[in-house]
């Protein structure tokens, strides 16, 4: 079996009204309309600029729903990672998280900058940006064994804030 991606997320949400208003608003998530008219309480998105049928599916537990136990008292999936093309992307994503209230945190791996945030049920999610294939270097490559301090205006000033992440790693060239 090849497999060579993600396809697509689905999400337990409380509320799906207030959900898809955080992955649209924030997000930039788009709806697509593909629920069938006898199911209720499902939603289905797309991201910018993709090309997936869907990338985010959304089912509506209720209010009586309690939060994930996952990696605390339950296994389960800690997080999921978007990729944005660009540092000047993910800037952007961090000040939307910020002004929604939903950043928790920043990290630099090494080959990948990473932001964290939570969703309105407290998921966690991972929007990340990907050092171009043809910029690695042995410090970026050994960096990967520690977890560092996001510095974006340094990253940017390195490589540049519309430089396209990923390339040859996670697209093709």
């Amino acid at each position: 079996m090849g497999i060579h991606r993600l396809n697509h997320a689905v999400l337990f949400v409380r509320n799906l009204e207030r959900s898809i208003a955080f992955y649209r608003d924030v997000l930039g998530f788009r709806l697509i309309p593909m629920t069938p008219d006898n199911f209720r309480g499902a939603a289905f998105l797309q991201a910018p600029g993709s090309t997936n049928d869907h990338d985010l599916g959304l089912f509506e537990l209720g209010a009586a729903a309690g939060p994930s136990g996952a990696g605390r008292t339950t296994v389960g999936l800690y997080h999921l990672a978007w990729e944005v093309d660009t540092l000047d992307e993910l800037e952007a994503t961090a000040q939307r998280l910020a002004e929604a209230g939903a950043l928790s945190g920043s990290s630099d791996h090494g080959t990948t900058k990473s932001l964290y945030a939570h969703d309105p049920d407290g998921l966690e999610f991972e929007v990340v940006w990907l050092i171009p294939a043809d910029q690695l270097d042995d410090t970026a490559l050994a960096a990967r064994k520690r977890i560092g301090r996001l510095d974006l205006a340094k990253e940017k000033q390195r490589y540049g804030g519309q430089t396209r992440g990923g390339v040859g790693i996670s697209r093709a060239v």
